[in-house]
């Protein structure tokens, strides 16, 4: 079986393609780096990830990009020869306008190598690109009206005014003839996400709706010319959780279809788990895969009826097997970081770290949360419950110095446990916590007084998290681990913390972070980190 979600933690957006016996999904990574994520699978039950396209600076530069912007909702296709990759990079979250700039980037390979961007429009977000039969390309993506009370964390339907259609001329790199608003979406409103594909003398159309929270949906129309008019499907959608509270994959939407081939139809979709008892959702919005049968109309459906996601579906390949997630241990002694670590949007990471040989070294440089220069490298969590440990060599000179061990989702949104110099105590250990507090994200700090380390050495920290409970732990060399702080609210670390649905779009990242805010940029050396499910 299928066991959803198919790729768990932040996996938002999932745009799927076959070639030939493989699939590929490319899910969003907004203000993460590298950008967009790249998955592989042959049978539709395992994946891998196998690439990062946007690796530079000619192709990706968030530096100044607000939380939650960044890379929207890409787009992944193979024609002529090539993968084509459609992104956008949003500038902006709040207020009435978006800044999102919408690129196209083409490799022989899915590893690569990844041409420079050529810039398409910028005229709203979550692009497609249609392969249609006669050779012709068309680019499509919603159109954002700024003329409205629209902001961040409140969408408005006014703002959402449709899908633009425009053929693409790939030889010249632009668009070409007039843009036409080919579908204006259904009442649910919010039309986003909009990808094409053609069956039987028809084109399908299917977009996100409802907005990227609790009442989220996969749309589904069609239409004889791919310019419209549109129907709409008879039940409006092909998928959706929105009145199914108690359904374990909530927020069900946005996705693409695909054909294995022997003709068997599958959907991905976005989703997101829950807390039990909350609705707060720490992984984020992951992928899911569903299949679907087309009825004797023509529409496509659920396989397993209804409009509710299934955990458990099935596969192609019925001898096939979900593989448990295992323990990650690693000791940074290769020339590359690790496949699951990432960053913050600078395209040049060599000023924020390096590896060394025996470990990976920090440059700190920007506060936890800055927009711009912030010596943090970090990995999904994919599990309710898991346990993360480092080790760190550092020696501050001054309270604005700091490096260890944190629970991020942005800069309102963290809790940090980090190895500091304190004036009456010395090197020593602080917690900074930011619980929520959007726009200002202050601080509050849980240990009533610092906990004193020797001079030098190492020092190892953990974090236990497990559900909406989040402890920290150090230890010294030769000693066993003790508790630090009191136990923490690990649900504020989600997509709802804080300022709540639809203003947070990323997830939780485990991982180490340094800041120097007295400018010197102080290094510190992480010699190991390991990350363990403590669920399924």
């Amino acid at each position: 079986m299928i066991l959803n979600p198919i790729l768990p933690g932040f996996n938002p957006d999932p745009s799927i393609c076959r070639v030939g016996p493989d699939y590929f999904i490319a899910t969003s990574t907004f203000e993460w780096y590298p950008g967009v994520q790249i998955h592989h699978s042959t049978d539709l039950v395992n994946w891998r990830l196998v690439s990062r396209p946007l690796t530079r600076a000619s192709q990706l530069d968030m530096r100044g990009n607000p939380d939650s912007c960044g890379i929207w909702a890409p787009c992944l296709s193979h024609a002529d020869g090539l993968f084509w990759l459609v992104y956008t990079d949003v500038k902006r979250l709040d207020g009435n306008f978006k800044d999102a700039h919408n690129y196209i980037v083409t490799a022989p390979d899915i590893e690569g190598p990844w041409s420079d961007p050529v810039h398409v429009n910028s005229s709203g977000f979550d692009p497609s690109l249609f392969h249609d039969r006669d050779g012709r390309k068309w680019f499509l993506n919603m159109v954002w009206n700024h003329r409205t009370d629209s902001i961040g964390g409140q969408p408005k339907h006014p703002a959402f005014a449709g899908i633009l259609a425009q053929e693409y001329d790939a030889q010249a790199g632009r668009l070409i003839g007039e843009p036409v608003n080919i579908f204006a979406g259904s009442p649910h409103g919010l039309v986003e996400g909009a990808h094409l594909f053609y069956r039987d003398g028809w084109y399908y159309l299917t977009v996100a709706e409802g907005g990227t929270g609790y009442d989220h949906a996969v749309t589904m129309a069609r239409s004889r010319e791919l310019n419209g008019p549109y129907e709409l499907h008879p039940d409006t959608f092909l998928m959706t959780s929105k009145d199914a509270p108690d359904a374990p994959l909530q927020r069900a939407g946005h996705g693409q279809v695909v054909e294995t081939p022997d003709g068997a139809v599958y959907h991905t979709h976005l989703c997101s788990r829950p807390l039990p008892g909350t609705r707060r959702s720490p992984l984020g919005r992951e992928t899911g895969l569903q299949k679907c049968v087309w009825g004797e109309d023509g529409w496509l459906r659920l396989a397993q009826g209804g409009l509710v996601p299934a955990v458990e579906v099935e596969a192609p390949d019925s001898g096939s097997r979900r593989l448990p997630a295992e323990p990650v241990h690693r000791d940074f002694t290769g020339d590359s970081l690790p496949e699951e670590f990432q960053w913050l949007r600078t395209p040049f990471p060599e000023r924020i770290f390096s590896l060394t040989g025996s470990g990976l070294r920090l440059i700190a440089r920007e506060s936890i949360g800055s927009w711009f220069e912030q010596a943090l490298v970090a990995r999904r969590q994919e599990q309710w419950a898991f346990r993360a440990e480092t080790r760190v060599t550092f020696s501050p000179r001054t309270f604005q110095q700091t490096a260890g061990l944190t629970h991020y989702y942005n800069r309102s949104k963290f809790h940090y446990l980090a190895v500091t110099s304190h004036e009456q105590a010395g090197r020593s250990l602080t917690i900074l916590s930011c619980p929520g507090d959007w726009p200002h994200g202050k601080l509050v700090f849980p240990l009533d007084t610092p906990v004193a380390l020797p001079d030098d050495g190492p020092v190892e920290l953990a974090a236990d998290v497990d559900g909406a409970r989040l402890q920290f732990f150090y230890r010294l060399p030769g000693g066993d681990w003790q508790t630090v702080g009191p136990v923490l609210d690990a649900s504020v670390i989600s997509d709802e913390g804080g300022r709540g649905e639809h203003a947070s779009f990323t997830g939780a990242f485990i991982g180490m972070a340094a800041f120097d805010t007295s400018g010197s940029a102080i290094t510190a050396d992480f010699d190991r980190f390991s990350y363990v499910p403590l669920d399924g």
